[in-house]
């Protein structure tokens, strides 16, 4: 193997001196930081990050790399690919180290089961742009760079599964990518320059980013093809949600945590580069300890106190809360009085802090679920119960569907109902049973529906509750 790689991409990309590099990255970390806040999600697996100069790109990639800061993984694969094509392979480097103003960044010298190609060859920024973050936030991880040419299924799925073999605990993978590339200079232009453009952009990268969050290659593939879109790392997301797939730390979900466009960024929208920090976590990674569960049930149980007191809607908030109640979850409170259920209201992508969604929802439950009378507020038998939801996966078929593990969303034009996994074991319910009920609650007959006029997502709960009464 050669010594050390000195990237061409120092000093343009990227400054090339030490303190002010450093400079650079603290800034886009402080402002990633304000953007989407502090909290960071235990257990990440897997990120997609951009890869354009830092000034544009560098913003949404913290996301990303902060939650690898927190992680603190001995080992990062990171996928990158060649802008000029490239090898139709997995290809890794024929490197130690890579030379970068913060010092070197080591690569894993293990022997891999994917053939060494010379760098100088594979050399491309979708890698290099990486290393002065992977420096930052993780300078004593060692890195596997792989490059990812185009793959027919079968080969990304033996790659996928030899890289899934060769995981570790701890391990992290990353792939490189910007989305949409949109302007002439790009040849694509499917809308209009216009004062909606930015608007069809973030509907358009929505899309895609919904189509990768189904972990299903395939999918992801031929969302691509739909859309004819400019994504230039589309194969190692597609290696990425693949081997996600194969993991042995339980089902994955996909969380979104950053987006942008450099129209954001310069007031452009002719010519339009788009940014996505996507993360990838086990469904563990959506629930909390007991400590934090009860803290976030006093709460509940503080702000229906309240209410049957005084009669005011005012939430009773966490005081000095750890860090994992500032993490964004979605989630549901389901109240019962009686043992009966009086109330249930969720949200599955808020933009509050679990220690401020937790009491709202309670006080939504108790007073906003139009399927119970409010008119008299109740004062005692009443227990909380609280759902944390992992994001939604969209799913091609009902048969992905796990009875009793996943509740599901259905959608179908204006019509769309949730049922949370506890559903079919509350009610006794079967398969067909829980499909019927899904259907009913939207308005919808689900034996009637056909495969292309309804969208179906599956998630996960974690789920407790007050344990007692409240009088």
């Amino acid at each position: 193997m050669a010594e050390v790689h000195e990237s061409p991409y120092c000093g343009s990309w990227y400054p090339g001196d030490r303190q002010r590099l450093t400079e650079l990255l603290e800034a886009l970390k402080e402002r990633s930081e304000s953007r989407i806040g502090l909290a960071q999600l235990k257990n990440p697996v897997g990120f997609v990050v951009p890869h354009a100069g830092l000034e544009y790109s560098g913003t949404v990639a913290q996301a990303a790399y902060r939650a690898l800061r927190a992680a603190r993984p001995k080992r990062v694969w990171l996928l990158g690919f060649s802008h000029s094509g490239g090898p139709d392979a997995v290809m890794t480097t024929d490197v130690r180290e890579y030379a970068t103003p913060l010092g070197n960044v080591a690569v894993e010298p293990s022997p891999m089961p994917f053939e060494r190609g010379r760098e100088e060859w594979l050399c491309d920024h979708s890698v290099e742009i990486q290393l002065p973050l992977l420096r930052h936030s993780v300078p004593d991880a060692q890195i596997i760079p792989l490059y990812v040419g185009r793959l027919d299924r079968e080969r990304r799925v033996a790659a996928a599964e030899r890289l899934a073999s060769l995981y570790r605990e701890g391990d992290v993978f990353v792939a490189s990518s910007d989305f949409t590339h949109f302007g002439r200079a790009f040849g694509y232009q499917p809308f209009p320059v216009d004062q909606q453009t930015k608007a069809h952009l973030e509907h358009l990268d929505g899309g895609l980013m919904e189509a990768a969050s189904s972990l299903d290659a395939d999918y992801w593939m031929s969302a691509l093809e739909r859309k004819h879109a400019t994504v230039c790392g589309r194969e190692p997301i597609a290696l990425l949600i693949d081997t996600m797939r194969r993991l042995p730390v339980g089902e994955v979900f996909q969380k979104r945590l950053d987006y942008q466009t450099s129209g954001d960024l310069t007031g452009d929208f002719a010519h339009s580069v788009s940014y996505a920090a996507l993360g990838y976590y086990p469904a563990s990674s959506f629930a909390v300890d007991e400590r934090e569960q009860r803290l976030l049930i006093e709460s509940s149980i503080a702000t229906l106190d309240r209410l049957f007191r005084t009669g005011d809607r005012d939430p009773v908030v966490v005081e000095e809360p750890p860090a994992a109640l500032d993490a964004r979850i979605g989630a549901f409170v389901t109240l019962y009085r009686k043992g009966e259920l009086c109330g249930c209201i969720g949200r599955l992508e808020p933009s509050e802090p679990l220690r401020e969604l937790i009491p709202e929802l309670t006080l939504s439950a108790a007073l906003d679920d139009y399927r119970f009378e409010h008119g008299r507020l109740p004062v005692e038998d009443m227990q909380v119960e609280v759902s944390l939801l992992t994001p939604l996966k969209p799913v091609q078929s009902a048969e992905a569907f796990v009875l009793g593990e996943h509740g599901a969303v259905l959608e179908s034009g204006s019509h769309r109902a949730l049922l949370l996994p506890q559903v079919a074991e509350e009610y006794g319910l079967s398969r067909d049973d829980f499909f019927r009920s899904l259907g009913r609650k939207a308005g919808l007959e689900w034996d009637k529906l056909r495969d292309g006029e309804y969208k179906l997502s599956v998630f996960r709960a974690a789920r407790f509750t007050s344990g007692r009464v409240l009088s």
